[in-house]
């Protein structure tokens, strides 16, 4: 990679990691201190790096770097005169060690500060957020897509989480074993949209971000191995993001064209991937309770056991959706429980489904959701109701891969139509 590539790379892979680390080094209070200096860190490696090459250890220069300006801020904000003593023992802190090794929680900074966000006191929706911008690296439009809701209201909730943050002056510390059941559903939630957002982006150039989703598949990892974390929704989880990262290297043609699940070289699947989700599944059916997880991850099981398109067991997905939503109503889940019904019952029962779920105006601006409409309408018979949808469709898709799937799809019915 070019020093340009490899700055970004840092940008996107490294970047929310460090800040991770700087909030144990500052404390939660100095969150926003600890993001500014990452990012002036990484404007520097942009003006720097190209000119004078990439150094050895690009991770170890962000971090000099992003520590160096963070004394800097510290130093300007106390009167040299008077708190000179205390500006060294924070240097010598720092040179020491990292965070309290009397912790027996987790090593990694990125899951610490992590259960630090899903404190009690901050809001289900405003915890969630936050770990994904903080920690994930996701940007708010990334977030936004990942609610169905808009890139304003994100940031709003941004900016009151980070002011509660302060306000509680949240300690840098995980809760005690006991506690943290109470934070672990959040905590299994942001990973569970970091992967998402990672198998399908939102936005940019690139369908696929394999660096999310390994990094997500990496933090379940972490959870399913610690005694006070190891439970069955955890092994679920991990068991969903195995079954379909089996898949990301297939969801793509040598072109970058998007290839739907039937249309996919099944041969190309990570056959070790599955077998570890198959693992984690029998993990997971350790217990008394059923997690979406669970169900989630058995629907993909269908997917990824099965020979080809031929052999999916429809019916055991469209089970399995009827209890997702009996378990937890979703408006994407029932759009994919119209896929299964149009698999088994045909595209006019599809359709039906589409028109029956109840929150369907939250999905108006989705792209997916006009996908599947003109999809069933071509199956109909009806290209000129098709070909309305997908022109929707490509008038609200963002990435480029998806935006030539539907002109494809768009060229097609109008040449059938002609």
């Amino acid at each position: 990679m070019n020093p340009t590539q490899v700055t970004e790379h840092f940008f996107r892979q490294e970047g929310a990691r460090l800040v991770a680390t700087l909030t144990a080094h500052l404390g939660t209070h100095q969150l926003q201190l600890a993001e500014d200096v990452v990012q002036e860190s990484l404007v520097r490696a942009l003006q720097t790096w190209p000119y004078r090459g990439v150094p050895d250890n690009p991770a170890a220069w962000l971090t000099r770097t992003a520590k160096n300006l963070a004394l800097d801020h510290l130093r300007r904000q106390q009167r040299w005169n008077t708190k000179q003593g205390s500006i060294a023992a924070e240097h010598e802190r720092w040179l020491s060690t990292s965070v309290d090794e009397t912790y027996d929680t987790f090593a990694d900074d990125t899951l610490r500060l992590m259960f630090v966000c899903f404190h009690p006191q901050l809001s289900v929706e405003a915890q969630t957020a936050l770990a994904l911008r903080t920690l994930c690296g996701l940007g708010p439009g990334e977030i936004a897509a990942a609610f169905l809701t808009s890139e304003s209201a994100i940031a709003k909730r941004l900016v009151r989480a980070r002011q509660l943050i302060r306000e509680l002056a949240l300690p840098f510390a995980v809760p005690e074993p006991a506690h943290l059941p109470e934070r672990l559903d959040g905590v299994l939630g942001t990973l569970y949209l970091l992967f998402n957002e990672g198998y399908k982006a939102s936005t940019g150039d690139r369908l696929v971000r394999e660096d999310l989703c390994h990094e997500a598949i990496r933090l379940v990892t972490l959870l399913t191995e610690h005694p006070a974390t190891q439970v069955p929704r955890a092994f679920a989880l991990l068991a969903l993001m195995f079954f379909n990262g089996a898949r990301l290297l297939a969801r793509t043609d040598d072109a970058g064209n998007l290839l739907r699940l039937h249309e996919q070289n099944r041969s190309a699947w990570d056959q070790s991937m599955i077998h570890r989700g198959i693992q984690c599944l029998g993990h997971a059916a350790q217990g008394d309770t059923i997690s979406e997880y669970h169900l989630e991850a058995g629907i993909a099981a269908c997917h990824s056991t099965a020979s080809d398109e031929a052999s999916t067991n429809w019916p055991r997905i469209l089970a399995l959706y009827d209890q997702l939503l009996n378990l937890k109503a979703s408006p994407v889940a029932a759009m994919n429980r119209a896929v299964a019904v149009a698999r088994v019952n045909g595209p006019k029962a599809g359709m039906e489904a589409l028109d029956a779920i109840k929150d369907r105006s939250r999905l108006e601006s989705y792209h997916l959701f006009h996908v599947i409409r003109g999809t069933f309408a071509a199956e109909l018979g009806n290209p000129l109701v098709a070909l309305t949808h997908f022109r929707q469709a490509g008038n609200l898709a963002t990435l480029p891969a998806e935006r030539d799937f539907i002109a494809r799809r768009i060229e097609q019915w109008e040449d059938d139509k002609t």
